[in-house]
């Protein structure tokens, strides 16, 4: 199956947290990060997982923030540093990719916060992902 959906990340789960409705789904990227994966409990069911399950982290570019650094004290738990490889900008926005332990991403800012933050090749950030964000399909 093909996706429009470019940043895939491999992992294994690491533990699963049901609730009634939704699930929290913990997961090792190949990189050696943890994530958090928010999803129902009944994609949890019907994809099978459960502690050891080989799954892809799916995230929209547009769902990926950046920083300059850690931001400490935000709800926000996904935090994965990198390294920006390309920054792309247009008369709005900017597409900037980056190389995060085990894979790359790609996030999709504004020019101005591209600019702002004074990003370009070479420069350290950190993606900030949601866990309501994180989408998984089963490996």
């Amino acid at each position: 199956m093909s996706l429009s959906i470019r940043n895939q990340l491999a992992g294994t789960v690491g533990s699963v947290t049901s609730g009634e409705a939704m699930a929290t789904v913990a997961v090792r990227l190949a990189g050696g990060q943890d994530i958090t994966a928010a999803i129902t409990a009944d994609a949890v069911k019907d994809l099978g997982l459960a502690a050891g399950t080989s799954v892809i982290a799916l995230v929209k570019a547009t769902e990926v923030a950046l920083a300059t650094a850690e931001v400490p004290g935000i709800s926000i738990r996904n935090q994965l540093p990198g390294t920006v490889t390309e920054v792309s900008t247009g008369a709005a926005m900017a597409s900037v990719k980056l190389t995060v332990a085990g894979g790359d991403l790609t996030a999709a800012i504004t020019k101005d916060a591209a600019e702002a933050l004074g990003l370009a090749a070479g420069s350290s950030v950190v993606a900030l992902i949601k866990s309501t964000e994180i989408s998984l399909s089963a490996a």
